[in-house]
């Protein structure tokens, strides 16, 4: 029996040492994602009972019902506030840039105006988003591109407000000056964007 009893010992000897090993095998798997910075900016919509003398937004073109007074052809005041929803991810810049410095005529042809009369019209915005509320005036005194740009801490998501105003009689000449016969157009943009 004794040789049994050695053959029995070696093969409870050779186990042990499998039993010690894991039966869990684990590995590590980091998972990550990134988010770029991003602004994202739906188009406007003028806000129910804003508008004065204001007909609609035509997709994004703002339109005002009557440019000027038929008695005495200046400008009658016009106003309107467009919401627009908005987020920025990360601090950033609004900047709002008037392509013409105002309301100025679209006819190319219109080279010299009488005196007295007005042949751009200035008006104002009011424009709030996060923490800012600025204004910018586009004072219609030489067509050029005019901008203004401020700085917004951190991220941002909600209603971007842009408040419109035509003041009643504004003009690049004198106050309640007779404008001058045509089309009056100028491109508004805002950007949302690195500082």
């Amino acid at each position: 029996m004794r040789p049994t009893l050695i053959l029995t010992a070696a093969i409870l000897g050779l186990a042990a040492p499998a039993q010690a090993q894991s039966l869990t095998a684990v590995r590590d798997m980091p998972v990550t994602g990134n988010v770029p910075q991003i602004c994202a900016m739906q188009r406007g919509q003028i806000q129910p009972g804003t508008a004065n003398n204001v007909v609609g937004l035509d997709g994004d073109t703002l339109r005002i019902a009557q440019f000027v007074n038929p008695s005495t052809l200046s400008v009658k005041a016009a106003s309107a506030t467009v919401k627009f929803e908005a987020v920025c991810n990360f601090a950033h810049a609004v900047r709002i840039e008037s392509a013409n410095n105002g309301l100025w005529p679209n006819d190319a042809r219109i080279t010299q105006t009488p005196v007295g009369f007005a042949f751009a019209v200035p008006y104002s915005a009011q424009i709030s988003w996060g923490p800012a509320n600025n204004r910018f005036d586009a004072d219609a005194k030489a067509r050029h591109l005019t901008q203004q740009s401020f700085n917004i801490d951190t991220a941002v998501a909600g209603d971007l407000i842009l408040r419109l105003q035509i003041e009643e009689g504004a003009s690049n000449v004198e106050g309640s000056a007779p404008v001058i016969a045509g089309t009056y157009t100028d491109t508004i943009r805002i950007f949302l964007e690195p500082r």
